[in-house]
């Protein structure tokens, strides 16, 4: 056999084990120009030539039952009534008049000129194409075509990653995308993607709900004695919360409530690590963590030594709203030197558009039932005055106050910034949001479609281009999941309340508390859940966070494989019994934008290689990349393997960046933190005597870099000795790259929980994992 032969010579069979039932992979294919051409310039269904600016729709539609719909190729009020908050239509057919076919007509039309004119109209010629109520001679049934339509552009019944896209700039480039075909896929994707018109029913269905109690939000402050009430107000009043921003915009509240946004201050693992490196430092660090993690509580004082949900709601959100839109200066400055801008909910905003949306809602105030000023006394929902167009917000500069950070030091602790303003992304004019906010994730393939707002059931600007707020990334959340995400219904619990509550053990289910009342067993529940219909409805809450976790996994996943590709294996000399087998994977990382992995080194996060060999009989004979009794990689700092339980791999293919330091006790070492704490005798972080750009790194420290650059490759070389294999026969080798927030060990040295390792080991998400088989003679 050759030498360096692909394993595509000698594979018998192939397995792909990638599986995901209920959210179809629609948009990760590429296809080439001339099909992507020809799809954008064609009709649904029929494959002719159709006008560049007309929009095209999914060509199936599914109703409730997983049934398809007949939608013609344009937009109809003919849709069921569950797409929008207006009576279902009747069967009768519609009788449709002369007049009214004209209207129809109008209306047509003035979508087609809201695509051709990149989303703008002259609200004083086509008001009311732009408030989406129809023209005035328009019956009221007719008022749902907006909303039909808004539908249809936002992809409603697909998964958020099938939506029409809008493909780089030009508005109506449009693909369809095939709808999941069940009706539990259907009613997955509603849950979690949460559509406007379903997502406002839903909460208006809790509030009416019976003994459902309605709590101020961020009144947790009043249980504890020594919170500041006057910073409580000012917090509440200058600085609202996500969840007020819901009340228009609930698409994006949906999208955010999962993000690493919205879990930067309530992370369980970041406050530990906060609270260690400031014991450690001796308090020197002060509120350098927080300005990033929880900017809107620095901004007001809230003391870093106290629990961040003894505050306001808006603390405990992180990275909120008005911690991107309440800014207003244009900054470079890093390590989350930034300044948001105090507000209330009616004070202007920023944003990547130019605020027609806001104006045109103003100005047919009654229509939508708004008003800007809360002393009016007629009934209106509260917004903000006026939308500035801020145009950093859309570049990635906006992004370096806190994806790029350096410790005291004098080293890097976040370096994304500088891997992208080298990379051919940076070069192409690719930014941050192209690949973190559009379609597809980690991958600038344009944006989708959706509207501005949903005022009081109205849709407004329906064929904007919408920026997923998500942030697609690595992170994920290991907190209680009746805390996080984040849902308006958990604030009848206080925090502290719902960490009482023992999700894992099955209270709320139907089998645990059935169970508890046939066998009468005494069992003890806090105060807060001594009752079962508290137990349920906190289920309910727990069940619908868990639903929008596993989403996050999937949206992981894709952003792990749309940014990396695996091939291999490839074996080197022969495969033979009794001899060695050498081989190797070739592991590239195909996004422009920066390593593989990025974000905070020297800790987290974890991007390892596991591949496995399965002999004859069925047994394991060798792996790579295991792990071991606590959830470990089984290098020198694994606990197991430093007393001797667990063999070191040798082996092990690792693209964690660490730090190396020089201490008293030895040469340089890995260290999780780029701190030499042995170097002085009272631990202190102050800056290096000697510039730190004369040696290009701090005196003692120094980054070990392991990540593969932008379009940069490497290969995992894999010995396996001769002696395992025995028998001849067929052999299986699995592989799987596998990605983790935090390793074990560094959690241990902050002192994590067990449940906080727990969920860290259970939330590993694994790509490109396939199996090859193969005969050894």
């Amino acid at each position: 056999m050759d030498q360096r032969a692909p394993i595509g010579r000698i594979v018998v069979i192939s397995l792909c084990c990638v599986s995901f039932a209920c959210l179809p992979k629609v948009m990760g294919q590429q296809l080439p120009t001339a099909e992507r051409d020809l799809l954008r310039n064609s009709q649904p269904n029929t494959g002719q030539p159709r006008p560049a600016f007309q929009p095209l729709l999914p060509s199936v539609l599914m109703d409730r039952d997983g049934q398809p719909l007949d939608i013609p190729a344009v937009c109809t009020s003919d849709l069921p009534g569950y797409l929008y908050e207006a009576p279902a239509p009747t069967s009768e057919p519609r009788q449709v008049s002369e007049d009214q076919a004209s209207q129809d007509q109008k209306w047509r039309d003035a979508l087609y000129a809201l695509v051709q004119s990149d989303g703008r109209l002259d609200y004083s010629v086509q008001p009311a194409a732009y408030l989406g109520d129809g023209l005035e001679a328009m019956r009221e049934r007719q008022k749902s075509q907006a909303a039909a339509y808004q539908a249809i552009a936002v992809g409603y019944t697909s998964n958020g990653l099938g939506t029409p896209r809008l493909s780089g700039t030009k508005q109506g480039e449009v693909t369809p995308a095939p709808s999941p075909t069940s009706a539990a896929d259907q009613e997955l994707i509603r849950q979690l993607y949460n559509p406007h018109a379903q997502a406002s029913a839903d909460r208006a269905a809790m509030q009416r709900a019976p003994g459902h109690i309605r709590r101020d939000r961020g009144t947790d402050w009043q249980e504890c004695d020594d919170i500041d009430p006057h910073g409580e107000l000012f917090a509440k009043t200058l600085f609202p919360s996500a969840t007020e921003c819901a009340v228009c915009h609930q698409q994006i509240f949906d999208e955010w409530a999962s993000s690493s946004h919205a879990y930067a201050a309530i992370s369980p693992m970041f406050h530990r690590f906060e609270d260690t490196i400031n014991k450690l430092a001796n308090g020197t660090i002060g509120y350098f963590c927080m300005r990033c993690h929880a900017p809107v509580a620095t901004t007001v004082g809230h003391r870093r030594d106290q629990p961040i949900w003894d505050g306001p709601r808006v603390f405990r959100e992180g990275v909120t709203c008005v911690a991107c839109h309440h800014i207003e200066e244009i900054t470079v400055k890093t390590n989350g030197e930034r300044r948001i801008e105090p507000g209330t909910i009616v004070d202007p905003v920023t944003g990547a558009g130019s605020g027609e949306g806001v104006t045109a809602v103003h100005k047919y105030a009654d229509h939508f039932k708004v008003k800007s000023d809360p002393a009016d006394p007629r009934n209106g929902q509260l917004m903000h005055r006026r939308a500035f167009k801020f145009k950093e917000i859309s570049e990635s500069t906006f992004c370096v106050a806190c994806h790029q950070v350096a410790v005291q030091p004098g080293i890097k602790l976040e370096v994304v910034w500088d891997q992208y303003r080298g990379s051919p992304a940076h070069r192409e004019g690719t930014t941050c949001q192209d690949c973190h906010m559009g379609i597809v994730p980690g991958v600038n393939e344009g944006y989708s479609l959706g509207p501005a707002a949903v005022v009081e059931g109205r849709v407004v600007d329906p064929l904007r281009k919408h920026s997923n707020h998500m942030f697609y990334g690595p992170g994920y959340s290991i907190a209680h999941p009746g805390i996080f995400p984040h849902d308006v219904a958990q604030d009848r619990w206080t925090v502290n309340q719902w960490l009482e509550f023992d999700w894992r053990a099955g209270w709320g289910t139907e089998e645990f508390e059935r169970n508890l009342e046939a066998q009468g067993l005494t069992y003890y529940f806090p105060p807060t859940w001594a009752n079962a219909d508290d137990r349920y409805d906190a289920r309910e809450i727990v069940d619908r966070n868990l639903k929008k976790l596993e989403y996050k996994r999937e949206v992981r996943r894709q952003v792990l494989e749309n940014g990396s590709r695996v091939d291999g294996p490839y074996f080197e000399g022969t495969v033979a019994t009794c001899e060695d087998l050498n081989f190797h994977y070739c592991i590239q990382n195909i996004s422009k934008g920066h390593n593989m992995p990025s974000g905070s080194l020297g800790a987290q996060p974890q991007l390892w290689f596991n591949v496995v060999l399965i002999g004859p009989d069925g047994q394991r004979l060798w792996e790579s990349g295991y792990l071991d009794t606590q959830g470990d990689l089984a290098d020198m700092h694994s606990a197991d393997v430093l007393n001797r339980r667990v063999p070191a791999d040798l082996q092990l293919f690792n693209l964690q960046t660490k730090f190396l330091t020089t201490n008293v006790k030895g040469t340089d070492r890995e260290m999780y933190l780029p701190i030499n704490v042995d170097i002085d005798q009272l631990p202190y972080l102050r800056p290096g005597t000697q510039p730190v750009s004369v040696i290009n790194h701090p005196p003692f420290i120094r980054m070990e870099a392991h990540s593969i650059p932008a379009l940069g490759k490497r290969n995992a070389k894999y010995r396996v000795p001769g002696h395992l294999l025995q028998q001849p026969g067929t052999y299986r080798l699995s592989a799987r790259l596998r990605s983790r927030a935090e390793p074990i060990y560094f959690m241990k040295f902050v002192q994590a929980t067990p449940e906080m390792i727990r969920s860290m080991n259970e939330w590993i998400v694994d790509a490109h994992p396939s199996t090859v088989v193969f005969e050894v003679r």
